[in-house]
């Protein structure tokens, strides 16, 4: 895209509302790991929605289940304490384990692991808890994998660990309080990091989890605990650091910890459902209890015939909003002293109605059959293409592998790349959907794909490349995927002053294109998300990635969204620190470009780059361009009128707008700088963008 455009009559003015909204605090940017490309360094692991490391059939032992790949969501999914967000094992093989010495042997070791359960193992002794180690994802096969008569522990430090579609049962001593058989399913002391999803706890001694000494970073959700007498303890500490999220869970037929919450900094539990059946022999003590210190938000919740369903002590907090009580009785409390925060500071995440939760939860928790069998997983049944620079694979280039995709491919064809470095020109054309590229080596950058064409590079048959022809990677084909390496333009401005100088690194031009894990880096025009046509929807979904540039460098017409991401600003050619983070070129009743949960700064002068402007491709007047950026980490390069005018439009002709950034980039409201307000900003989640599609890592 070129950077200046000649000027074009403006459009009809439209009103854009300035709300003064307070600067959140965000734990996600606050973690520093080097700065070469942004706050978290050149190969930290952001949080993501699936994989970005070393897939199952790089050695794996067996083929890993769709869910494997998935990360955490709620507090665990927070860059903290050196660990950028949870996605357990997915670093390191997958094994399939059915016996006690197995599951221990992998789950104690150093190394990371998918271990995936497929049989009943019974624990010997009885009570015996599994010392699981740090980076393990542990997950039933279908419904078959059970554990019998113990569970598991976390010590103090273990960290980004997954515990996910598992049964637990049935280590029951015949004591209904039971004091002296400490057998829970989970027990953590200290950890952080851990997810505890999709679950069937039941039937234990003492518990069914216990988060204990501090454990933080916790997110526990679709589970279903049933069947005990203390159902979900939260604390055995004086300190008030804890930051936790409970959601969707079932909790049936348990009498008391329903949770218990003490000393949480932040507690939030939503979308849970509680239920004390009538007529059997469990009576329900309580609910929901905010215990100490904590300062908990409680929301869209439905509580079924429970005794106290919501209590709290005096030096405690609890923020009700949106929850149903259902023949309940007794106390049933709010309010408290604590200062007010929003999870969604720290998160993005969309309640659903109070009302839908029981038939939600009921469907929806615990094990599910189709986790982790082969008929159902793609990542067992997708077909693998190798490319190894050194021949040592099937092919010595990626746009070869591509070649040999067939036409019109029903199935997942996943081209895993070697380390090394790719200089290359490579298109996915779109008679080849499902095509996953992902590198395999340690870290993104260990695997480079790169070229260095520009908007003004002469063709070998006459003319130049344009600026979309000028992409490194073009992908025109749908439900592509993009994971653990970089894609990069090294076209030297300084040296071809002489032409055009937009040279884009990755152009996509389909639907559903997922970037998990990626670099993508240039200068001018690095990252095209257009459609493949102008009447065509286009979605994009980045997350856990890095975007590197300097003018213009986030565009087009596509509804794209980065996430849980940094974008890195980078000076000039000629050294000076001036630019434009996004133009987006909207169709008019579309979604833009949204910037959500990211971190936006880089080795640059402060005030010198604005958030975008609108694109007008064309002069298109018809146009309605969106940039939202939101819940973002903003450092003091960003102007302090973040937006402006392109080739003639008024950008407050169009949609830009913020919504709870922070650092020192952020800023209050006002007519330079439009703020949406609570009610605006719920129609601007990552969900509203993707719609109906939930990328999912294959």
């Amino acid at each position: 895209m070129s950077e200046t455009r000649s000027r074009t009559r403006r459009r009809r003015r439209k009103t854009t509302p300035a709300v003064s909204v307070p600067v959140a605090l965000t734990a996600a940017g606050a973690m520093a790991f080097g700065t070469g490309l942004g706050v978290f360094g050149a190969d930290a692991q952001l949080t993501a929605s699936a994989a970005t490391a070393a897939p199952a059939w790089a050695g794996a032992a067996t083929a890993a289940p769709a869910w494997a790949a998935a990360t955490a969501d709620g507090f665990a999914s927070v860059n903290a304490l050196g660990q950028n967000g949870t996605y357990g094992g997915r670093d390191g093989r997958t094994v399939t384990v059915r016996t006690l010495a197995e599951l221990e042997k992998y789950a104690t070791a150093p190394e990371p692991y998918v271990i995936v359960v497929a049989a009943a193992i019974t624990m010997d002794p009885v009570g015996k808890e599994i010392k699981v180690q740090s980076d393990k994802t542990i997950v039933g096969a279908g419904t078959s994998g059970h554990i019998v008569g113990g569970g598991f522990f976390l010590g103090q430090g273990v960290h980004n660990v997954i515990i996910r579609n598992l049964t637990i049962r049935d280590a029951y001593q015949g004591v209904w309080n039971d004091k002296e058989h400490d057998f829970d399913a989970i027990q953590m002391d200290g950890a952080h990091h851990v997810w505890i999803d999709h679950n069937d706890l039941r039937h234990m001694a003492d518990g069914l989890i216990d988060s204990r000494k501090d454990t933080t970073y916790l997110t526990v959700s679709w589970n279903k605990l049933s069947q005990e007498n203390k159902a979900f303890g939260i604390g055995w500490t004086d300190n008030v650091t804890a930051d936790m999220t409970i959601h969707h869970n079932w909790i049936r037929e348990t009498e008391q910890r329903n949770p218990s919450t003490d000393n949480v900094a932040h507690a939030h539990l939503y979308n849970n459902y509680l239920e004390d059946e009538a007529g059997t022999s469990i009576t329900s003590s309580y609910g929901n209890y905010s215990r100490g210190r904590t300062n908990m938000v409680l929301e869209n919740s439905y509580f079924q015939g429970m005794k106290n369903p919501v209590t709290r002590d005096a030096t405690a907090t609890v923020v009700q909003r949106g929850n149903v009580f259902s023949g309940t009785s007794g106390r049933n409390e709010s309010g408290g002293s604590g200062a007010a925060w929003d999870p969604r500071t720290y998160y993005a995440y969309t309640p659903d109605k109070a009302a839908d939760v029981p038939a939600l939860l009921k469907s929806g928790v615990g094990p599910r059959a189709s986790i982790g069998t082969a008929a159902t997983t793609k990542a067992a049944a997708a077909t693998t293409l190798t490319v190894a620079k050194d021949g040592s694979g099937q092919y010595t280039t990626v746009q070869a592998a591509v070649n040999a995709v067939p036409a019109n491919n029903a199935s997942r064809v996943v081209i895993a790349v070697k380390p090394g470095t790719y200089r290359e020109l490579v298109k996915v054309p779109s008679n080849k959907p499902h095509v996953t590229i992902q590198g395999t080596g340690a870290g993104r950058k260990d695997t480079t794909i790169v070229y260095n064409n520009a908007s003004g590079t002469p063709k070998p048959g006459g003319g130049t490349y344009g600026t979309g022809g000028s992409a490194s990677v073009a992908v025109e084909a749908d439900d592509f995927q993009a994971r653990n390496l970089t894609i990069s333009n090294d076209f030297d401005e300084a040296a071809h002053q002489d032409i055009a100088n937009q040279a884009v690194a990755l152009r996509t031009a389909a639907d559903k294109v997922f970037l998990d894990g990626v670099i993508v880096s240039g200068d001018q025009d690095t990252l095209l998300v257009d459609t493949a046509s102008k009447d065509k929807l286009g979605r994009v979904y980045m997350t856990n990635s890095y975007v590197i540039g300097n003018v213009d460098f986030i565009f087009g017409r596509a509804t794209a969204v980065i996430d849980k991401s940094v974008i890195t600003l980078k000076k000039r050619w000629n050294g000076t620190s001036a630019g434009y983070v996004t133009a987006p070129s909207t169709a008019a009743n579309r979604k833009g470009i949204l910037i959500a949960n990211s971190t936006i700064n880089g080795d640059v002068s402060d005030r010198g780059f604005y958030l975008g402007r609108p694109w007008h491709a064309g002069g298109d007047a018809s146009l309605d361009p969106q940039t939202t950026v939101r819940n973002t980490s903003l450092s003091a390069a960003i102007r302090s009128t973040p937006w402006t005018d392109m080739s003639g439009f008024s950008w407050k002709d169009d949609r830009f707008a913020e919504y709870k950034n922070t650092g020192a980039g952020a800023g209050a409201a006002s007519s330079d700088r439009p703020q949406l307000t609570d009610a605006q900003a719920t129609g601007q989640e990552v969900a509203d963008w993707l719609g109906d599609w939930t990328p999912t890592a294959s």
